[in-house]
């Protein structure tokens, strides 16, 4: 359990510094997607949208 938190902390760490605002509102699956996103490039905005939406 405790391992979990460390990764959701960490994925939200990565969010932070990708410039997803209100990472620490989103799900790991969520992050997950916006982060892969992002490194895909498209904007922090539009991955965040895009993850919020469920693909």
């Amino acid at each position: 359990m405790a391992e979990n938190r460390e990764q959701l902390h960490d994925l939200r760490k990565k969010g932070h510094e990708a410039g997803i605002q209100g990472s620490s509102k989103m799900t790991a699956g969520e992050l997950r997607g916006a982060l892969r996103d992002t490194k895909r490039g498209k904007s922090p905005e539009q991955a965040k949208k895009k993850a919020k939406k469920g693909r």
